[in-house]
């Protein structure tokens, strides 16, 4: 990837995670319509529609472009970091339930890693080459946290799929009596990642041999499934089931066409970025050679 050429002071933020003076950014008071985007790589990351006055002396959005943000725990283990997802820029931090917008959240951003496009040009970028793969493996936070942090990954949506019950709320599918798994819808490119690699990701972060649970989680809610949005995506799935059993795995991997997804209340979203703990039932283990 090839990145723009940095000032000194534009490194000191963006490389070496700095933070600039407040009320000394370029983009503080900008009113203008258009969208804002990685000073490093161009990559579009927040609309204008989404920043407000915060107060604070740093721009301020509520929202980001679906998948153009990476969350991470900052080096001093409190704050959650949030980095450029083409190319990890730093930009600052994110904060939520502060109470300054309805959506609860205030995405801190330094100037000095933007730059503007006016009238939202770049964002068609974000979803121009997109596909979306939904998977169900357990209690969807950890398996929305895995997939995050995959490149090449745009948005992941915890949600619920699979079931009779439109517009459930997290109790009622907690229930058992919806028929709805819970599952996560991920947007991903597909010149960067393979639907196979999301796929054998998905199988290596839950047990794909337990029956309508996951660890401590049981009920149907928590069973293991595939939703095939095409052919191709079903006979990928069908594959590396055929692996995993002749390894010797008793896969109870649902495999079912895609059906309406119904995304989860906000603040099962991002969850474990704004908890900054960690999965309790989804730990990596490789299971496949390759």
């Amino acid at each position: 990837m090839t990145y723009k050429t940095l000032s000194p002071e534009e490194e000191k933020v963006i490389v070496h995670k700095g933070t600039e003076m407040p009320f000394t950014g370029e983009y503080v008071y900008n009113k203008d319509d258009g969208t804002y985007v990685c000073k490093r790589c161009d990559a579009p990351l927040f609309r204008s529609s989404d920043k407000f006055d915060s107060g604070t002396g740093w721009p301020s959005f509520d929202d980001e472009i679906p998948g153009a943000i990476k969350k991470e725990t900052d080096a001093d283990g409190r704050r959650t970091e949030i980095l450029c997802a083409n190319c990890g820029a730093h930009l600052g931090h994110v904060f939520y339930n502060e109470g300054f917008t309805d959506k609860n959240a205030r995405y801190c951003v330094n100037s000095i890693s933007l730059d503007f496009s006016r009238e939202g040009g770049a964002d068609t970028a974000v979803t121009d080459t997109t596909e979306k793969a939904v998977f169900a493996g357990g209690c969807f936070w950890g398996v929305e946290y895995h997939f995050q942090k995959v490149p090449g990954v745009k948005a992941v949506i915890s949600g619920y799929t699979g079931g009779s019950k439109e517009n459930p709320s997290y109790k009622e599918v907690s229930s058992g009596t919806t028929g709805h798994a819970e599952a996560v819808e991920v947007e991903y490119d597909p010149s960067v990642v393979s639907y196979e690699k999301l796929a054998k990701l998905f199988f290596e972060i839950h047990d794909p041999t337990q029956v309508d649970r996951q660890g401590p989680d049981i009920g149907s809610q928590y069973r293991s499934a595939v939703f095939y949005a095409n052919d191709e995506q079903k006979k990928v799935a069908e594959k590396l089931i055929t692996e995993l059993k002749a390894k010797g795995y008793d896969v109870a991997t649902e495999l079912k066409p895609v059906e309406e997804f119904y995304p989860a209340e906000d603040y099962h979203q991002d969850y474990y970025a704004k908890t900054g703990h960690q999965p309790y039932c989804h730990i990596y283990q490789k299971k496949f050679d390759d």
